[in-house]
C-alpha cells in the first residue's frame, strides 16, 4: 500500500487531500483541529528546506551562465514583477468599482487592527544585503540568502576561470554541485508528506471557518475572486504571446498552486515551485533567482486584494474613489508590495498603508480580517502562478534571443 502511495503522481495526491480535507472538515468540524499539528509540520518542513534549496541551486545556476546575462536577467525579472503588480491593481480596482462590495453596509464602530510598522522601501533594500550570513539563513531573509549565493556563486566562477586557482574552483564547484543534487533527493522525499499536510490542513481551516465566514462577506470575496481569474487569464495569454502552451505550464503548476491556496505561503510553496520550474525544463540560473526573488516581493494576488478592499471600505462610508483616487491607489499600492517584501502580516500592512494615505477607516481592515483566510488562500495561489508564469515567460525570451544570436 506504501509502494502504491509513493508511486502516484503528486497532484494526484494533493487533489485527493484536498478533497478530503474539504469533506472532513464540513463532517467533523472544529473537531478537525485534531489534525492541525500535521499541518504545521508540513510548514516546518518546507521551511527546514528552503534556505539550501535556494542557495545551491542559485549558486549552480550562476555557474551555469555569463554575469553578463545574470544581471541582464535580473533586470528582466524586477521589470516583469514590477509591471504585473501594477496590472494586478488595476484589474483588481476595474473589478471592484464594477461589482462595487461594500455598497449598504456599515461600521459597528468597535473594529481594531493592531498593524504592523511599515518597514519602507530604504529598509527593504538594504535588508538585501545580510549583516551577517548566519542570520540571512536563521532568520529566513530570502533576499539575504539571494544575494549570498549570488556573491558566492560569482566567486566561485571567477576562480573556476582563473588560471592559477581553476583547479581548485573546480573542487569547490563539484562539492556544492553535490550538495545541490543532495539538497533535491531530500526535497523528493519531503514531497511525500504534501498531501498528508495538505489534508490536515484544510480540514482544519473549513472545520473552524465553516459557512459563516463565507456567506457574511461573500459578496466581497466573490469580487476578489473574480479580479484572481481575471489576472489568471492574463497570465494565459502571456504564455500564448511566447508561444508556450497553458496545458503543458498547468499541467505542471498545478502542485504548488494548490500546495500555495493551502498553505497560504509563498515561500513555503518555494521548494515546489522551484521542482515544477525544473519539470518544465527552465533554466537553473533563472529560477533560482526569480522564483525566490519573487516569492519575496512579487505579490499580484496580495495587489488585488489591496484594490479591492480600498474600493470596499470605499464604499463603506459612501464616498466612492475618485479617478485621481484610483490612481493613487495603483502607485502606492505597487510600492507598498515592494516596501513590504518579507514582512509577516505584509497584506495588512499594505493595506493599511494605502487606506492611511487615502483617509479610509482602518476599523474596515479588520472587519475583512474575518475572511483573512478565504482571501490568503486565493492571493497566494495567483502570487505562486504569478511567479512561474514571469519564469517561463523570461525564459522562452531568452531561448528567442540566443537563437537570435546564433542566427
Amino acid at each position: 500500500m506504501l509502494k502504491r502511495y509513493i508511486e502516484m503522481p503528486l497532484i494526484k495526491k494533493i487533489t485527493l487531500a484536498l478533497v478530503l480535507g474539504i469533506l472532513a472538515g464540513l463532517i467533523f468540524g472544529e473537531k478537525t483541529e485534531v489534525l492541525a499539528p500535521f499541518g504545521d509540520l508540513l510548514l516546518r518542513l518546507l521551511q527546514f528546506i528552503i534556505a539550501p534549496l535556494i542557495f545551491f541551486t542559485l549558486v549552480v545556476g550562476v555557474n551555469q551562465t555569463k554575469i553578463t546575462h545574470l544581471g541582464r536577467m535580473g533586470g528582466k525579472v524586477f521589470l516583469y514583477y514590477l509591471l504585473t503588480s501594477a496590472l494586478a491593481i488595476m484589474i483588481g480596482m476595474g473589478v471592484a468599482s464594477l461589482f462595487n462590495p461594500g455598497t449598504g453596509m456599515t461600521l459597528g464602530g468597535n473594529e481594531r487592527v493592531e498593524v504592523p510598522e511599515n518597514p519602507g522601501v530604504v529598509n527593504v533594500l538594504l535588508n538585501i544585503v545580510p549583516e551577517n550570513i548566519g542570520t540571512a539563513f536563521t532568520e529566513m531573509n530570502l533576499l539575504g540568502i539571494i544575494f549570498t549565493a549570488i556573491v558566492f556563486g560569482i566567486a566561485i566562477s571567477y576562480l573556476r576561470s582563473s588560471k592559477e586557482q581553476s583547479e581548485l574552483g573546480e573542487r569547490v564547484y563539484r562539492v556544492v554541485d553535490a550538495l545541490n543534487e543532495t539538497t533535491l533527493t531530500v526535497m523528493k522525499g519531503l514531497l511525500q508528506f504534501v498531501p498528508i499536510g495538505i489534508f490536515a490542513i484544510i480540514a482544519d481551516v473549513v472545520g473552524s471557518q465553516g459557512t459563516n465566514t463565507l456567506f457574511s462577506l461573500g459578496n466581497f470575496i466573490f469580487v476578489l475572486y473574480v479580479a484572481l481569474f481575471i489576472q489568471l487569464s492574463v497570465y494565459v495569454v502571456f504564455l500564448l504571446f511566447v508561444k508556450k502552451r497553458p496545458g503543458e505550464f498547468f499541467r505542471e503548476a498545478r502542485s504548488p498552486m494548490i500546495t500555495a491556496f493551502v498553505t497560504q505561503s509563498s515561500s513555503g510553496t518555494l521548494p515546489l515551485t522551484m521542482n515544477a520550474a525544473k519539470n518544465l525544463g527552465l533554466s537553473k540560473s533563472l529560477y533560482g533567482f526569480s522564483l525566490p526573488f519573487g516569492a519575496t516581493i512579487n505579490m499580484d494576488g496580495a495587489a488585488i486584494r489591496i484594490a479591492v478592499s480600498t474600493v470596499f471600505a470605499a464604499n463603506i462610508i459612501g464616498e466612492p474613489l475618485s479617478f485621481a483616487a484610483m490612481l493613487q491607489v495603483v502607485l502606492i499600492g505597487t510600492l507598498a508590495s515592494v516596501g513590504t517584501a518579507g514582512v509577516p502580516g505584509a497584506g495588512i500592512i499594505m493595506i493599511a498603508t494605502v487606506f492611511s494615505q487615502l483617509g479610509l477607516p482602518m476599523e474596515a481592515v479588520a472587519l475583512l480580517a474575518a475572511v483573512d483566510v478565504l482571501i490568503g488562500m486565493g492571493a497566494t495561489c495567483l502570487n505562486v502562478t504569478g511567479d512561474l508564469i514571469g519564469t517561463t515567460v523570461i525564459n522562452k525570451t531568452d531561448e528567442k534571443e540566443k537563437e537570435n544570436v546564433n542566427a
